[in-house]
C-alpha cells in the first residue's frame, strides 16, 4: 500500500478555514496542521479534510465538536 501525497500546488493555496491562516503540511502522519487555530485536519486518500468539523485539537483533543468550548476549560 503506497502513501498517498498531496499535490504541492494545493498545499500552497490552502488555508485554515478558521482563521484563513497557513497550514503545515506532516507527511508522515498525513495531517495539516493549523498553528493559530490549534486543530490539525486529517488527509484522507490523499486528500485534506478541510472542515473543522473533521480536525481534531493540537493537543489530541477532540475538537470543534463544542464550538464555544476550545478554549481548553473542562
Amino acid at each position: 500500500m503506497g502513501e498517498r501525497t498531496v499535490d504541492p500546488k494545493l498545499l500552497e493555496i490552502l488555508v485554515c478555514p478558521l482563521t484563513k491562516g497557513p497550514l503545515r503540511y506532516d507527511a508522515e502522519a498525513q495531517e495539516l496542521i493549523s498553528e493559530q487555530a490549534g486543530l490539525v485536519y486529517p488527509i484522507r486518500d490523499g486528500i485534506p479534510i478541510m472542515l473543522v468539523d473533521e480536525a481534531r485539537a493540537l493537543d489530541g483533543e477532540a475538537a470543534a465538536t463544542d464550538p464555544g468550548g476550545s478554549d481548553g476549560n473542562r
